[in-house]
């Protein structure tokens, strides 16, 4: 399992991981880092033409709609890494003829997998290690300067959610909202990510059940005050919501872009100033609409000793999600931003293709709401 973890951190280095599985060895590299130069290399090492390897997302985007996980692809000829990135993602391609589609594998799946985990473009460049390289590739591995990791070990790694979340430190911080708030900081078994409790009043006073809010990180609308969404503001009234009813706990979680990172977040951003919603934007770069997991909060909540949650927040679907990951959510309540022409789209796309209950501040009956949708 260690080894699957320092893969995570090769691959955010834009360094080559091997990944072994019975009977056969692929050399994996992020698409986003991908230079002409380390194309070159892969393929004197492995002896093999490159694959490209996408999500199930990202071939539905570029009308190839597949049932596996990840799909490996060899584009014949093309060993250009700037044509390879924008397979990988632009919008306005096409996949081109004559493409070979490899047997679905075990070997596709964890690479997209780590790189998900990662949070890096979810596309790979795999290169199958042919046997009269094998003990070329060994020798690289022994000498330390190539990571072998098993596609088992990847796998367990990436289903068994982020590990036993370690509480690291804390203090009291008064908020504007929240005199009496105490900061809890949580860090992922893997090192990659910390999230924050934001424990606020007594314990002992607190209501049951617990007001919580789960509050996903979102550095442009939380610090910078992003008129793209309604964040910041959801963030500072969810505060001020929990203390005014005698206190509970805001999970400050690290999940940018419902938990595709920011450098994706981003890349959304832009597909979305060319006319595609949030959701289409998140398909054309490789993730489906929501890549968050809840079971990290169920963590901090039981460490917390929380129990039975009252959830502020305007996502239905986020209840059953919650409650899927082991949570007690025994009533919902709303908590709302303000509606501005910037973020009009980005709120009615929530409440129309993902059932938020935002019919109140949109003004709207929504799907959440119990009459169609918007």
């Amino acid at each position: 399992m260690r080894q699957a973890e320092r893969a995570l951190f090769d691959l955010r280095r834009g360094v080559p991981v091997l990944l072994a599985d019975v009977g056969s060895d692929t050399l994996i590299l992020p698409v986003e880092a991908l230079t002409d130069d380390a194309l070159t290399d892969a393929q004197l090492l492995t002896g093999s033409v490159p694959q490209l390897v996408l999500s199930r997302h990202r071939l539905a985007a570029l009308g190839h709609p597949i049932s596996d996980e990840a799909q490996s692809l060899t584009p014949t000829g093309l060993t250009d890494s700037a044509q390879l990135r924008r397979l990988a993602s632009a919008r306005d391609v096409r996949l081109p003829d004559g493409l070979l589609r490899a047997p679905a594998s075990t070997a596709a799946a964890a690479a997209l997998r780590l790189l998900g985990r990662a949070q890096l473009l979810p596309a790979a460049v795999a290169f199958p290690v042919l046997p009269a390289r094998a003990a070329l590739v060994a020798a690289e591995i022994a000498s330390g300067h190539l990571l072998s990791v098993g596609t088992a070990d990847v796998l367990a790694l990436c289903d068994g959610g982020h590990g036993v979340l370690t509480r690291i430190s804390e203090a009291r911080i008064p908020l504007a909202d929240a005199d009496e708030a105490r900061f809890v900081l949580f860090r992922e078994a893997d090192g990659l990510r910390e999230h924050v409790a934001i424990v606020i009043g007594d314990p002992d006073d607190w209501a049951e059940p617990v007001p919580v809010r789960l509050h996903s990180s979102c550095l442009t609308g939380d610090l910078f005050g992003s008129l793209r969404c309604d964040c910041g503001e959801q963030l500072r009234r969810g505060v001020a919501a929990i203390n005014a009813q005698g206190g509970g706990v805001l999970l400050y979680l690290s999940q940018e872009g419902r938990g595709i990172g920011l450098a994706n977040k981003l890349r959304a951003y832009a597909l979305q100033d060319d006319g595609l919603d949030t959701i289409d934007a998140d398909q054309v770069i490789g993730f489906g609409d929501d890549e968050r997991d809840f079971r990290i909060a169920h963590q901090i909540l039981d460490q917390l000793g929380v129990s039975r949650v009252l959830l502020l927040t305007n996502n239905p679907g986020k209840i059953d999600a919650l409650r899927h990951a082991g949570i007690n959510v025994v009533a919902r309540q709303a908590i709302y931003g303000d509606l501005t022409s910037q973020n009009k789209r980005y709120l009615e796309t929530k409440a129309r293709r993902q059932g938020h209950s935002l019919g109140e501040l949109l003004g709207v009956r929504t799907l959440a709401d119990g009459a169609g949708r918007a």
